[in-house]
């Protein structure tokens, strides 16, 4: 590990119990949105909204956000009756077309706030505690040169009554260490590059590109760090996470799009070049053969909400 990465770790990593509410509510200077991108989370997002509303709302959070992406479940009704402000997908930009995935509901909340500071949480949390929105704020409320700031955590896999340390972070691993390492190798430093759990300025957030479906983590660590430098990031370790893990098919089509996220950034002629390549095939066994299934690959990058043209979409 090089000496840079090293000081980074050293100078740019804390804990959360280094950030308490009652130190951080004095230095607090500008407004806080909480936002949660939830799908389908009618069984999870109750408990983590009633949790911020009860013991954070109106003190150190001005607005909560629930940018409900189309759930077919209560999702949206359990999240406004424990106290979020809940925001359909199609609710913002009402004259663009929504997209499914994570990173378009990501930019339209955005959009549906304006706070100074976002902190992005899952909704398919299971082990949520304040200390998650503490931890994350500290960092940019306590020093301006700190833009994003990234969770860290230990994600143990659990499959019924087995459970694996550290076992959660499979794409993280097999996908975007590598790609940190061989190509960003000043970003080797940062523990959980796929965090969805972070804090940001709204000043750095309207700058950057927003690829709408599961590269939106990596792009904006890897944009931040090439237009502020890496020492505008910072980490926070929240402990252990909780939350639902997916199976190999759906991280494979995750894996995919961080690909297409980094090769759009590494070779972009290369990227825009190719006329091909926006599907990926999976295979089943039926019978005797293989049957293929094919599964569109968003490849769709929102552009800075600074330059996009909102009159054309309001």
């Amino acid at each position: 590990m090089s000496e840079h990465v090293e000081t980074w770790l050293h100078n740019r990593t804390s804990t959360a119990d280094d950030w308490r509410v009652e130190d951080l509510l004095p230095v607090k200077q500008q407004s806080v949105a909480v936002i949660l991108p939830a799908l389908n989370e009618a069984e999870t997002v109750g408990q983590i909204v009633k949790t911020i509303h009860d013991e954070l709302y109106g003190s150190l959070v001005d607005d909560l956000v629930v940018l409900d992406s189309g759930s077919t479940d209560a999702t949206a009704e359990v999240a406004a009756a424990n106290g979020a402000r809940v925001v359909p997908l199609d609710g913002v930009f009402p004259g663009l077309p929504p997209l499914r995935g994570k990173g378009e509901a990501m930019w339209r909340a955005l959009a549906a706030t304006d706070a100074d500071l976002i902190v992005f949480i899952d909704a398919d949390l299971r082990s949520f505690d304040t200390h998650y929105v503490t931890g994350l704020l500290g960092p940019v409320l306590t020093d301006s040169s700190v833009h994003l700031v990234k969770a860290v955590y230990e994600r143990p896999l659990v499959e019924g009554e087995s459970t694996v340390p550290a076992g959660g972070g499979r794409v993280t691993e097999l996908v975007a260490r590598p790609l940190l390492n061989l190509y960003w190798p000043q970003l080797a430093g940062v523990i959980q590059p796929l965090a969805g759990e972070y804090a940001a300025r709204r000043s750095l957030l309207e700058q950057l590109r927003f690829p709408v479906g599961y590269g939106v983590e990596f792009a904006m660590l890897v944009d931040t760090a090439e237009m502020l430098g890496i020492d505008a990031i910072a980490q926070v370790d929240l402990g252990v996470r909780l939350h639902r893990h997916h199976d190999e098919r759906k991280l494979g089509r995750m894996a995919a799009q961080i690909l297409q996220t980094a090769l759009r950034r590494l070779d972009p002629h290369l990227h825009s070049s190719r006329s091909v390549g926006q599907a990926m095939a999976q295979f089943d066994r039926v019978g005797h053969d293989f049957v293929g299934t094919w599964h569109a690959l968003a490849d769709v990058e929102r552009p800075p909400l600074v330059t996009a043209p909102v009159d054309k979409w309001t």
